[in-house]
């Protein structure tokens, strides 16, 4: 067996600065929500305004993710997560400066502009970096302990710094972070060029994905004040879909498409993606309406609440950096994927029968435990998996592929856990339950619902995923590395057909 190829300080150390800019953009999904009530109250915002605080930036984020990645092949990786990097930090300063809500709502725009573009790129130049399968798998580690435990560290923060100082800080403390991003990033993360602007410069079909995403995002974000049935809903919805059938249809007929559909031909690639979705939209089951039992059923103030989720962060940095890589060295990524996945499923359903009276040693805690095992050890086979039908010409469409299935599977996932969980509430409460007890019911529904999707992950993952016996990977032997694509093969040697 030849000598595995070694990575210099400089390949880990630029990393760590990509997952820097990526935990500075995830942190910002749950940091703001803590701050929600001083926003409202300084600013005067109505209810229905507060919502595009999180809504404009994320109708933003999740309609330019594909785009971004796509435009980062092109271009190159290292110039679109510079830009993007840019723009984020500088909306930042403008969050933190607003003084009015048209202010803070453009510039929450703004960030989720250049949160999308900078992170559409990250995943792609891991994997570009670390192309040797176990520095892959470490790396990939760091990537999902940050992807996963991002947000109750936002949670977390978000309550220290609305405390201690101001909800100005929740967007002021990205400024240096950013800064300091923007020059590592610069010195320390390799600058490959793209393929240029001729393979996939395809304007309209960019209009037609980025107005289909904004719009299907815009809906959806919708739900819980319209409902599903509301004309409002139905016809942005309908006009989403039309927008992007007409969008793949267009890519098999152009000569240069802006997102070659090769890629879902490897059932793996497909299958991660779906389970990605369902993945993020059970876990927040358990994180928001979690979130919401801690704080309103128990009564714990911001700061409890980040605490609460600390011993799930830690085993999410202790599964993933520590345990992920060596497991899925021995037995592939579906066979580590599995008994996450059933880990997460357990964490919803013993959360499914917290009291309103509850003890967190007793009914939080396991949960927690259950929780942080199970997303450190789903999320970096998830990345692996997702990233193996990728070719270096189309890795940052595939990196954002994944990104945009987490944010669409959050998105999708949180409406119908809100509107469930409302509807439930109702009900109770007109058969005589107190408002507590009917809030803790509906949120004991969005568990259940939580659970569901990730019982059909784990189905997916055990029929559709593709998973040959584990073996070193060797080289020169004549074998065909995409046999190889549903371990932790460089996705650079794996071709589009791997199945």
């Amino acid at each position: 067996m030849p000598a595995e190829p070694t990575h210099s300080r400089s390949d880990w150390i630029a990393l760590y600065v990509l997952c820097v800019g990526m935990l500075m953009i995830v942190l910002d999904g749950t940091i703001v929500n803590v701050a929600l009530p001083s926003l409202k109250s300084d600013l005067e915002f109505s209810d229905t305004g507060l919502a595009w605080v999180l809504n404009a930036y994320l109708i933003a984020f999740g309609g330019l993710l594909l785009l971004g990645g796509r435009i980062g092949d092109l271009i190159g990786q290292r110039k679109m997560f510079l830009l993007g990097m840019a723009i984020f930090t500088v909306a930042s300063v403008l969050c933190g400066l607003a003084q009015s809500q048209g202010m803070l709502i453009g510039a929450r725009f703004l960030q989720g502009v250049g949160g999308a573009l900078g992170s559409s790129v990250i995943l792609a130049m891991i994997v570009t970096i670390f192309r040797e399968p176990q520095a892959q798998a470490k790396a990939l580690g760091v990537y999902g302990f940050v992807a996963s435990a991002g947000g109750s560290l936002g949670l977390l923060l978000g309550g220290v710094l609305t405390d201690a100082i101001s909800w100005h800080w929740i967007f002021f403390v990205n400024v240096p972070i950013g800064a300091a991003t923007l020059a590592l990033a610069w010195r320390l993360v390799p600058d490959r060029p793209g393929i240029g602007l001729h393979h996939g410069a395809d304007i309209r079909g960019a209009a037609l994905l980025t107005g289909g995403l904004m719009l299907g995002v815009y809906a959806i974000l919708g739900v819980e004040q319209y409902g599903w049935g509301a004309t409002r809903t139905l016809v942005l919805a309908a006009v989403a879909i039309i927008l992007l059938a007409t969008f793949l249809r267009r890519q098999t007929r152009v000569a240069e498409p802006l997102m070659p559909l090769r890629l879902f031909r490897s059932r793996n690639v497909s299958g991660a993606n779906v389970i990605q979705a369902l993945l993020v939209a059970g876990m927040f089951g358990l994180f928001f309406f979690g979130a919401r039992y801690l704080g309103e059923v128990l009564g714990y103030t911001p700061i409890e609440v980040g605490l609460a989720f600390l011993p799930g962060t830690a085993l999410i940095g202790l599964m993933s950096l520590r345990v992920a890589e060596p497991l899925m060295m021995r037995f592939g990524p579906r066979a580590v994927l599995i008994p996450g996945l059933t880990s997460l499923l357990l964490a919803l359903l013993w959360f499914s029968r917290t009291p309103v009276d509850g003890s967190y040693v007793v009914d939080v805690l396991p949960s927690m435990v259950l929780f942080g095992i199970g997303a450190g050890i789903s999320f970096p086979p998830i990345m692996t998996l997702a990233m193996s039908g990728a070719t270096p010409q189309d890795s940052g469409l595939a990196s954002g592929l994944v990104n945009t299935a987490m944010q669409m599977g959050g998105a999708i996932g949180l409406a119908v856990l809100a509107t469930f969980a409302a509807d439930h509430k109702a009900s109770e409460l007109a058969s005589g339950l107190s408002e507590t007890e009917a809030l803790n019911a509906g949120f004991h529904l969005a568990y259940l619902i939580g659970a569901g999707l990730l019982a059909l992950a784990i189905v997916i993952a055990a029929v559709v995923m593709h998973a040959p016996a584990p073996h070193p990977v060797t080289d020169g032997d004549g074998s065909d590395p995409r046999d190889d694509a549903d371990r932790l093969v460089a996705p650079a040697l794996v071709g589009a057909e791997a199945d």
